[in-house]
């Protein structure tokens, strides 16, 4: 990347890594955040970032040191028991008439499973829109809680593709979602739920509560198989609160949500404590965000209205999990009007097989 001496630059910075986590920093240069997920945030200054697969991060970066060259870089980071290759990737960035060698050595970055340096830069992103007008409409009373539980398991599995008798699945709930032959939205739209597509009984809790960060070896990894769902009605404000487990080795998860921007509440180690964990919370100047970091061994709460009608996917912004089944949808039932109603689908739009 070139740049010019004392000018200052915004990166539109987004994570493309498929199952990573990665810190991002600039040698000797300081990093501004000023948005996160296209939502501006209170800006800080900051030697390195964190951003989650799929996410996006706004930063300015003032180009005042001496002129040469400078190392871009990024390595992963993963709190899991299995971690990924320490691999750093390096860029450069770029004065105008650099002489062309390097002015300074690789920037340190926080090791790779530095969690203190990670809840440290999440806790730091603040909205910035508390005095501005309209003011943060964060959900207080809330008329639906789910609470999550994240895990990866495993099921029998019959086929010759498989080297033992199971096979890894990742499930929400202890449900590994199954995707359908046919869309859900086409599905819910023309009514089929009752034609085997899907269920709308996703379970609001875990069928089992237990030390969920605590050592679970030996402990049940088997989960369901289904398409299951929570149906929500139309402007409902909604809590959900997603719990990390150990089980098949736990770690962080970047959890993304269509349809919506949520405000993300609050986060902390441990298991959730509904009685005691909800007084935490940030209802003052949370960020508005659409993917959530949730501790590898921790929670996070996210708060938002139901009031995007439609079939909305949620899903760990890991490929591996979402392609192992750590998914699930939100159905948000139609309003009372047109404009709060699903539209149909155009004529053009091609059709699922059986349909």
């Amino acid at each position: 990347m070139q740049v010019d001496y004392e000018k200052m630059y915004l990166l539109r910075i987004i994570n493309a890594a498929m199952n990573e986590q990665q810190f991002f920093a600039i040698t000797n240069h300081t990093l501004t955040v000023v948005a996160q997920d296209a939502s501006y945030v209170e800006r800080f200054t900051s030697d390195y970032l964190l951003i989650s697969p799929g996410q996006t991060m706004d930063v300015l970066v003032s180009a005042n040191q001496n002129v040469g060259q400078y190392y871009m870089a990024t390595r992963p980071f993963s709190d899991a028991s299995a971690m990924p290759p320490d691999n750093i990737t390096t860029g450069i960035f770029q004065y105008t008439n650099s002489d062309g060698g390097l002015n300074a050595s690789l920037i340190t970055l926080p090791a790779r499973d530095d969690t203190n340096a990670t809840n440290s830069f999440i806790s730091r992103i603040r909205n910035t829109n508390v005095t501005q007008n309209p003011p943060l409409n964060v959900p207080t009373g809330i008329d639906r809680r789910v609470f999550i539980t994240i895990a990866t398991n495993t099921v029998p599995c019959n086929t010759s593709q498989c080297l033992l008798p199971n096979r890894f699945v990742a499930s929400l709930n202890n449900v590994s979602f199954v995707f359908p032959r046919i869309d859900i939205l086409q599905a819910y739209y023309n009514r089929y739920s009752n034609g085997g597509v899907f269920t709308e009984d996703f379970p609001l809790n875990p069928p089992v509560f237990y030390d969920f960060t605590g050592n679970l070896t030996g402990f049940n990894t088997r989960a369901e198989l289904g398409t299951r769902a929570v149906v929500l009605n139309y402007g409902e404000a909604v809590e959900i609160v997603l719990q990390a487990t150990q089980l098949g080795g736990g770690g962080s998860h970047p959890i993304h949500l269509h349809g919506f921007s949520f405000y993300r509440v609050g986060s902390g180690s441990g298991n959730f404590n509904k009685e005691t964990d909800p007084s935490t919370y940030n209802l003052v100047d949370p960020p508005l965000i659409n993917t959530i970091h949730v501790p590898g061994k921790g929670w996070a709460a996210l708060r938002f209205f139901a009031n995007n009608p439609g079939v909305w996917f949620m899903h760990c912004h890991f490929e591996r999990h979402s392609s192992w089944g750590m998914d699930t949808v939100f159905i948000v039932r139609n309003g009372t009007t047109t404009e709060t109603s699903i539209r149909p689908p155009p004529s053009t739009m091609p059709r699922c097989p059986g349909t």
